[in-house]
C-alpha cells in the first residue's frame, strides 16, 4: 500500500510559520539552523522540532522526575570545566546530574518512500537510534537520533559525591561526544540534498 500524508502542504506551511516565530524569538539552536533550512527546502519534507544536542547539569527531586527538575546549566556546545563547576555550585536539594543528550530532529515526510529514504540516510551517517516515529495518513514522522549520551550522578541534597578531577574527566568526555555528534550533523547537512526529488 502506498502511504502518503494527507494535507501535507498545509501542515508544512503551518510548521514553517511556527519555525519563523521560533527563529524570531531566538528559540532555535543556532548551529542547526542551516540543516533545518536545507531539509525544509526539500519538497517532500519539513521539520517539526529540533535540538542540536546538549550538555547539562540538572537538579532532580527524584530520579526520572523531569517535570519538577531544574536546569542549573545547559549548553548546546562544548563547555569549560569552570562553567560546569559554577552550575554545580547552584545545587542545593534533590539529586544532582551531569547529562549529555545527542541531537534529535523530527521530520515529517510526504510518503512512506520519502520517510524510508531519510531514515536510511540518517542511519548511514551514524544516527543509529533513528526511527519512523509515527505512521498514518495524518503523519509520517521520522525521528533522527544519535547514540551519544551520558547520565552521571554527581551528588544529592547539596553534597557532592565526586572530586574536581573526576568532574574534569567527565567534562572532557562530554566535549568529545559533542564534537562527534556536531560532526554528524554537519555531514547530514551536506548530504541531505540527495533527497531532493
Amino acid at each position: 500500500m502506498f502511504l502518503y500524508t494527507k494535507n501535507f502542504d498545509e501542515q508544512k506551511a503551518k510548521a514553517m510559520e511556527g519555525l519563523r516565530r521560533a527563529l524570531a524569538e531566538n528559540k532555535v539552536d543556532g548551529d542547526v539552523i542551516p540543516l533545518l533550512e536545507k531539509i525544509n527546502s526539500l519538497e517532500n519534507y519539513f521539520t517539526t522540532s529540533s535540538c542540536s544536542g546538549r550538555i547539562s547539569v540538572m537538579e532532580m527531586p527524584r530520579f526520572g522526575d523531569k517535570v519538577n527538575s531544574v536546569w542549573l546549566g545547559k549548553w548546546h556546545r562544548e563547555v569549560t570545566f569552570e562553567e560546569v563547576l559554577e552550575a554545580i555550585g547552584r545545587h542545593s536539594k534533590g539529586q544532582l546530574w551531569f547529562l549529555v543528550r545527542s541531537p534529535i530532529l523530527h521530520v515529517s515526510a510526504k510518503t512512506m518512500e520519502d520517510a524510508v529514504k531519510l531514515l536510511n540516510l540518517a542511519i548511514g551517517l551514524g544516527f543509529k537510534y533513528s526511527n519512523i516515529k509515527s505512521v498514518s495518513h495524518k503523519k509520517l514522522l521520522v525521528e533522527i537520533r544519535s547514540t551519544e549520551r551520558m547520565d552521571v550522578p554527581l551528588g544529592s541534597d547539596g553534597e557532592l559525591w565526586v572530586d574536581e578531577e573526576y568532574i574534569k574527566k567527565i567534562v572532557n568526555l562530554a566535549n568529545a561526544q559533542v564534537r562527534r555528534f556536531k560532526g554528524k550533523l554537519k555531514r547530514l547537512e551536506r548530504e541531505v540534498e540527495e533527497l531532493r526529488s
